[in-house]
């Protein structure tokens, strides 16, 4: 059976997520396959979901079992973790992903330091990395998200502001290379990653809960602000 039929047949409606417009999104294989929608989230969403968000008070990427948001933010989680919305990346990457779990990280702060952003291609355990915007909005030239060619990040394919409802999703391979410039600000991001075992989920989220008590003490927070990538 087909991805859009199973999506016919068994699965929810969405709640937030603009099915059509990630439908749309057009599959680009340069520097490697990635999917841009400008607005998987509608924007008449955009006041409810972010006054539900989670506070996010320090830089770096915080596990989702370790962040309290209410229900309209919720909701966008609930959509991203549907079998339903599964169903898109696949269909988008021609991919079966019924045995990859999903993990979700987030962060809400960039500090500007050097290291922020730095380009990586991503784990080896990842299949598909999904990113969507947060940010109420980001005015600054730094601070974007780019698809790049290599290792440097002045490289770029493509970039964009990590706004409200955008979304980039992509085929993690050994030069899916991507990053952004430091700059500080307000740089609310998700990211969803369809991964190879349960045991990574469970290992991700463990590290990033250390991470998050560490940052909870003043001490410890200084120097993962300053440690070096």
């Amino acid at each position: 059976m087909s991805n859009s039929a199973r999506m016919k047949q068994g699965d929810a409606a969405f709640s937030l997520l603009d099915e059509a417009a990630i439908m749309a999104a057009e599959l680009r294989h340069d520097p490697y396959d990635f999917a841009f929608a400008e607005s998987a989230i509608n924007s008449r969403f955009k006041d409810e979901v972010l006054a539900d968000a989670p506070r996010i008070p320090d830089r770096g990427s915080y596990g989702l079992p370790n962040l309290h948001y209410g229900p309209r933010f919720g909701a966008v989680i609930q959509d991203l973790l549907s079998p339903r919305f599964r169903h898109l990346v696949e269909q988008k990457f021609d991919t079966d992903l019924s045995n990859n779990p999903p993990v979700i990280l987030m962060m809400g702060n960039t500090t500007g330091h050097y290291n922020e952003g730095y380009a990586h291609p991503d784990s080896k355990h990842k299949i598909i990395t999904v990113l969507v915007g947060f940010s109420r909005e980001w005015p600054y030239e730094r601070g974007r998200l780019r698809v790049l060619r290599s290792a440097d990040r002045e490289d770029y394919a493509f970039e964009f502001a990590p706004e409200f409802g955008r979304m980039i999703m992509f085929r993690v391979c050994d030069h899916s290379w991507h990053g952004f410039l430091p700059q500080k600000g307000q740089r609310m991001s998700l990211q969803l990653c369809y991964v190879d075992s349960e045991s990574y989920v469970r290992r991700e989220y463990f590290r990033h809960g250390v991470s998050a008590f560490a940052k909870s003490v003043p001490l410890l927070r200084k120097l993962i602000e300053w440690a070096p990538r």
